[in-house]
């Protein structure tokens, strides 16, 4: 394959995969905010005390959500402009957003496996956010049930209604009694809430898997992509006669650009 073929070829290649990235961080984002804004989320957090960590890990993962899908984007689209321009400034601006993004995907993957601050391995980053949410179930649920007159009532049963749940079942798969007591009705066959929040919480957290496992293989390969451009735009072709790079072939006839062993191999 000629050399000049190489390269349409990874244009071609770097135009679809930026294309794909762009519908990966759009996916991201709006999967950052609908958990951040969205009804489940929302009245655990209005539920949740000052310093619950909840709250903290529901800003964190909002934060660095929208931060990635920004330089997912923000790379997918200098590239693709530096691919259309030829242009080596873009594509090595396009190439530092990718591996700043590869550098989150590569922590958050990280932070999946294993626990910061103790360090152990198959320590699942679901459990910590779990037990946050349901940490703040149990603390409206208990104060709902020692004052059933106060606002504490009004929180649990909002929360109840959002999440299609009733009341909190014994590890004998019956209600507790002071649940039993506002579990009555077509409450009654609903699902208990820390089944329906665990049920909530795994799906989110399965489509956020599915994107971090996605994003890593396509900014890899965006990266690679960047990198062989960028290294024949620079170092490989001349500047024309109004003073750019080109990846133009040469027009003369009977010349034959003789590409290195280096470039061969690539």
């Amino acid at each position: 394959m000629g050399h000049w073929n190489r390269i349409k070829i990874a244009k071609c290649q770097i135009l679809i995969t930026n294309f794909l990235v762009l519908l990966l961080g759009l996916s991201m984002a709006t999967m950052v905010v609908v958990i951040h804004f969205g009804d489940h989320f929302t009245v655990i957090g209005h539920a949740s005390l000052e310093r619950n960590p909840y709250e903290t890990l529901r800003y964190w993962a909002f934060y660095v959500g929208i931060s990635l899908a920004g330089l997912l984007s923000l790379g997918a689209a200098l590239s693709t402009i530096a691919t259309v321009r030829e242009a080596h400034g873009l594509m090595a601006a396009g190439f530092l957003c990718f591996a700043l993004s590869f550098c989150i995907l590569v922590q958050v993957a990280f932070w999946r496996f294993y626990n910061p601050t103790q360090g152990i391995a198959s320590y699942d980053a679901l459990v910590q956010v779990e037990d946050a949410v349901l940490d703040t179930y149990d603390f409206v649920y208990d104060q709902a049930m020692k004052s059933p007159s106060s606002n504490w009532w009004q929180e649990l049963a909002v929360i109840q209604d959002t999440f299609l749940c009733c009341g909190k079942k014994s590890p004998f798969g019956l209600l507790v009694s002071t649940g039993a007591i506002m579990c009555q009705g077509r409450e009654a066959m609903r699902e208990d809430c820390l089944q329906s929040i665990r049920n909530v919480l795994w799906t989110h957290y399965s489509i956020a898997s599915i994107l971090t496992c996605t994003s890593l293989a396509l900014t890899v390969y965006a990266m690679m992509l960047c990198a062989f451009l960028w290294f024949a735009i620079h170092s490989y072709h001349g500047l024309d006669r109004k003073g750019r790079y080109s990846l133009t072939p040469p027009r003369s006839h009977g010349f034959q650009t003789q590409e290195p062993s280096l470039f061969r191999w690539t």
